[in-house]
């Protein structure tokens, strides 16, 4: 998944973002749990967990059942936050109960979270969760919908009230990768990633043989890092802003002690789903790698054009734009290629540097990263499920990485069958490092008893990206947010235009609605397909509250905005908040009024 997350040496950016924080009013705990003495020698009395680790470290469950656990970051304090997420990805079930931002403290110290406390936007106010945050001068940041939001602490509270001040608005949502991860440096810089819409930028996602968009309008607004300043508020998610490209869905970030990003990028799918003339079953399994990206300012790294072979170890040309099954290699000499790369389909969700001196000095110099696990090796037998560590030698990988823990699926490693998933990690002050599972909302925490020097000798070495992908065990199986052939492309087929406006109008115009063009949020606000949510009405034309429902009517209601709205919390600004030219706002209008007539 792509974007914002100026800048001096950065030694202390992990400390800042992806665990600890920077300085500011979250102080240091007065005392914190011993790890050494939490266990000993002869074993973890108290591991709860079923994982599988390197000798020397054990792991419990530091809370469960808290939502759909995402992302998380710790404070200088031990303090864990986690931004927890619902929707289609998760059956579209009842989240629990209060705010989708979760505050947990040891406060006995017993390595268990005794204090629970949560926060920010809810179902009631319109919420619905998210995946990035982060920790910077003493402050919460945390994606919900469309935005990235600041939530300042109270002295002597870990959570705060209020709905937080907006840093950034906009970010587009729908198709297939909605969330927007993001982490920020020592000096404020805001990596971003919003991800793409779909999986390839086929005309007609995921469909079998379609063509690639040409040129994929998509890469205007998704598929990238975006840069914002996480100390100024109420910017605008443009085009702009755009630090980097061609990255389709980069979830997982980890700054290094010299300033250095690194990124995690989920590679496409569905290689011979789509293009069976072109590549065998066993290759959906196999291609494309999963990849650890070193981030540069304009760098372009390929989608959709091209995707990373681990077999010739190169990017190659995708089907899409004219690949052969992976013999040519075409535009893709001009991109940058992976770090390093792991076995497809994995899922790397999320990546944490090792800061901290609790661990063997071996893990100090890389990452660690959470693999979500896959889907699209089936029938071959599913993979990832795991957390890995990765060593770095500054800007390169050091050696094969190694699974560091595993046992997180249980006895079925497979979306439907697994009794957890990894999806965030964070490391605390201490040096514990905690994983989180966004199946059934568990916290592991992982600590290491066995010596300065130990976990060394016993490691267990990833499979290699480019192993065989093993017999049949499945028939099929999807993706987790489903198939949406249009969910990178307008459907413009028979649809109603409204007088003084055309056809291309309203595809614009359904573009523009989710955020594909322009920067405008429609979809957060008024839902995926204009059916209206706790944040705006529908558009369906049931009923128009801030409109007469003509093709005038609505342009006017965007041009100007709603300043009071009387049913809604929020006011609508002029163009959405978007920087909307005339044009863009008459084909949006045109869109919403197609909207309408099509429910009739």
């Amino acid at each position: 998944m792509q974007l914002s997350q100026p800048f001096k040496t950065l030694l202390s950016v992990l400390v800042v973002v992806t665990t600890l924080g920077a300085s500011g009013s979250l102080a240091r705990p007065r005392s914190q749990s011993n790890p050494a003495a939490e266990a000993n020698s002869q074993g973890c009395p108290n591991d709860d967990s079923g994982l599988k680790l390197p000798a020397g470290f054990c792991a419990t469950i530091f809370a469960d059942g808290i939502g759909h656990a995402r992302q998380m970051v710790v404070a200088p304090n031990g303090v864990l936050y986690v931004n927890t997420w619902s929707g289609r990805y998760y059956g579209n079930d009842t989240p629990p109960p209060g705010g989708f931002l979760v505050a947990l403290q040891d406060k006995s110290g017993t390595g268990k979270a005794d204090v629970i406390e949560r926060f920010g936007e809810t179902v009631q106010s319109g919420g619905a969760g998210g995946t990035g945050i982060g920790v910077y001068k003493g402050s919460i940041y945390a994606e919900i919908n469309d935005r990235i939001a600041r939530y300042s602490l109270p002295a002597g509270s870990i959570a705060p009230s209020g709905s937080g001040d907006t840093i950034v608005s906009g970010l587009p949502l729908g198709g297939d990768h909605p969330m927007h991860p993001f982490i920020i440096d020592a000096n404020g810089a805001m990596y971003v990633d919003v991800a793409t819409a779909t999986n390839s930028c086929q005309l007609k996602n995921r469909t079998l043989k379609s063509p690639g968009a040409n040129p994929c309008t998509e890469l205007e607004t998704r598929g990238g890092i975006w840069l914002y300043d996480a100390n100024k508020t109420s910017q605008t998610f443009s085009p702009a802003e755009r630090f980097a490209t061609g990255i389709r869905n980069a979830e997982g970030f980890a700054i290094d002690s010299n300033g250095r990003v690194f990124v995690t990028q989920h590679g496409r799918d569905q290689l011979h789903t789509n293009w069976p003339d072109l590549y065998k079953p066993d290759q959906e399994a196999t291609l494309p790698a999963e990849e650890l990206l070193l981030l540069r300012a304009k760098g372009d790294y390929g989608w959709p054009e091209c995707y990373y072979d681990p077999f010739v170890q190169k990017l190659v040309l995708a089907p899409e734009y004219g690949g052969d099954g992976g013999k040519s290699i075409g535009v893709c000499a001009n991109k940058i290629a992976p770090v390093a790369a792991f076995p497809a389909h994995w899922a790397p969700n999320a990546m944490v540097r090792y800061d901290q001196k609790q661990f063997p000095a071996r893990y100090r110099d890389g990452v660690f990263i959470a693999f979500h696990g896959s889907w699209n090796r089936a029938p071959y037998p599913q993979g990832g499920y795991n957390v890995i560590f990765q060593p770095l030698a500054g800007e390169r990988a050091s050696g094969q990485c190694e699974v560091f823990a595993d046992g997180f699926a249980g006895a079925v490693k497979s979306p439907a069958g697994a009794a957890h998933r990894p999806s965030g990690l964070a490391v605390g002050p201490d040096g514990s490092l905690y994983v989180s599972d966004d199946i059934h909302g568990r916290i592991y925490r992982i600590v290491y008893y066995g010596g300065s020097e130990g976990g060394a000798a016993n490691i267990t070495p990833c499979p290699s990206a480019t192993a065989p992908a093993g017999n049949p065990v499945e028939t099929s199986a999807e993706p987790p947010e489903g198939t949406h052939p249009d969910a990178g492309a307008a459907a413009t087929g028979n649809v109603p235009v409204p007088q003084g406006a055309t056809r291309e109008m309203v595809a614009l115009g359904e573009r523009i609605y989710h955020g594909q063009v322009g920067g405008a949020a429609c979809a957060g606000c008024h839902g995926e397909n204009g059916e209206g949510t706790p944040l705006g009405p529908d558009l369906m034309g049931k009923k128009w509250l801030w409109s007469d429902g003509s093709y005038n009517g609505i342009k006017k209601t965007i041009t100007e905005g709603v300043s009071q709205p009387k049913q809604y919390r929020d006011p609508m600004p002029p163009m959405g908040g978007a920087q909307l030219s005339s044009d863009q706002a008459s084909a949006l209008a045109a869109y919403v009024w197609s909207l309408s007539h099509r429910a009739r």
